[in-house]
């Protein structure tokens, strides 16, 4: 199985270094000229790229600033979710959402400069929280596939009842998500001069921990 957390290879490294410079080039200039007054051309000269270059990566600025959907993995990692019945959910959906989440979005500098830009531009926001429920609306579907061949499956269990239960798992599985996302970038005395990607696991764990923790208490 590929080690989704694994270095990327040369080639990849320098994509993503492009993508990257790309996205803190608009940024940054936004913060220095007003999004209106930034153009592609002095993007792509902040960036040191062709705007030829920018397109292969972005359709428009406004498409680097919201940036990169985060992507459920596929075969071997989605097929070990389908069929790890003897597992609980939750530690599923954890792995699911590391690989997901983690392994695309571990640039903290970024996160947090495209936060401060966002928190000026509600339309923008707009358009990243909604690019979120493409990754709530497929989470759903694929805990509802997994609802539906459960052992333990009600017999009295239907599609629609599964297809509810799994959306209240990935609502419940974001939420704590959003929390560890936001511990982890507002933590600004931690150490994430190593690998940032290991900082935001062990918070989203932590967070899924504490969850666990609230919801069997007695208050």
């Amino acid at each position: 199985m590929t080690d989704p957390t694994a270095a990327p290879g040369l080639r990849e490294r320098k994509r993503l270094a492009t993508r990257r410079a790309i996205q803190l080039s608009v940024l940054d200039l936004i913060g220095e000229e007003g999004l209106e007054a930034v153009t592609v051309d002095m993007i792509s000269r902040r960036a040191d790229v062709s705007p030829r270059t920018f397109f292969n990566y972005f359709t428009s600025k406004e498409e680097a600033v919201v940036g990169d959907l985060p992507d459920l993995p596929e075969g071997e990692s989605l097929d070990r979710f389908l069929g790890a019945h003897d597992e609980q959910i939750i530690d599923g959906l954890i792995r699911l959402l590391d690989e997901a989440v983690v392994t695309a979005t571990y640039d903290r500098d970024l996160v947090q400069r495209r936060r401060m830009v966002l928190r000026g531009h509600p339309d923008l926001l707009a358009r990243r929280i909604a690019s979120t429920r493409v990754l709530e609306e497929r989470l759903t579907g694929i805990v509802a596939r997994r609802l539906a061949t459960a052992p333990g499956r009600a017999e009295d269990a239907t599609e629609e009842s599964d297809l509810s239960s799994a959306h209240l798992l990935t609502l419940v599985a974001i939420a704590a998500l959003r929390h560890a996302w936001g511990e982890w970038i507002d933590d600004d005395d931690a150490d994430h001069a190593t690998d940032h990607r290991y900082g935001l696991r062990a918070r989203m764990e932590a967070s899924f921990a504490e969850l666990g923790r609230v919801v069997t208490r007695q208050v």
